[in-house]
């Protein structure tokens, strides 16, 4: 018995070498960054003193940020933490479906940005799982947050998944056309 041939339009669902070392390749450079310049921003910054870079376009002012965006939920460091493990844990089951360079870009910087926060969370004090994520960041006329690196592209990566979303990309390298896409 032989397999039907496969129809040229039809995606293949092996995963693509070259999606997979990107993605991996993207995360581990988001999460070293982030890491790296953390820990120069830790050893170099007073705590909650401004500096201003750019006037008050930039401003970079450490802090430690016990909960999630806008320092919401600080009660509840433990769960952000579990949920990165499961986001991180998803994203590394889920990498092999991806067959589109630019999809492999967007999970790269997801899963980057998840690890560099959740590293903070689970090595930072005040203890493990509940650590304090450094952030440094001050954008006062875009953003009234301070943030980081792995936060900028953790947002970035939603940003891609908009656009990819709205031009109808798929995960597998497949485009929508037509009615379908809007």
């Amino acid at each position: 018995m032989t397999a039907a041939p496969r129809s040229a339009s039809a995606p293949s669902r092996r995963p693509r070498p070259i999606v997979l070392v990107l993605l991996v390749g993207i995360a581990a450079v988001v999460a070293t960054a982030d890491q790296v310049v953390k820990a120069r921003v830790v050893a170099a910054l007073p705590e909650d003193v401004p500096i201003h870079v750019i006037g008050d376009l930039l401003i970079f002012r450490r802090v430690a940020n016990p909960g999630a965006a806008f320092s919401l939920a600080t009660g509840a460091t433990w769960i952000f933490s579990i949920i990165a493990v499961a986001v991180v844990v998803f994203l590394v089951w889920f990498a092999r479906r991806i067959r589109s360079v630019a999809w492999g870009v967007l999970f790269g910087l997801l899963l980057g940005g998840t690890l560099g926060n959740l590293i903070d969370r689970l090595t930072r004090p005040p203890g493990f799982g509940v650590g304090h994520v450094v952030d440094f960041i001050l954008v006062p006329w875009l953003l009234p947050a301070i943030f980081n690196l792995a936060d900028t592209a953790i947002v970035t990566s939603m940003c891609l998944f908009v656009l990819l979303t709205l031009l109808g990309r798929g995960i597998d390298g497949s485009r929508r056309t037509g009615k379908a896409a809007d």
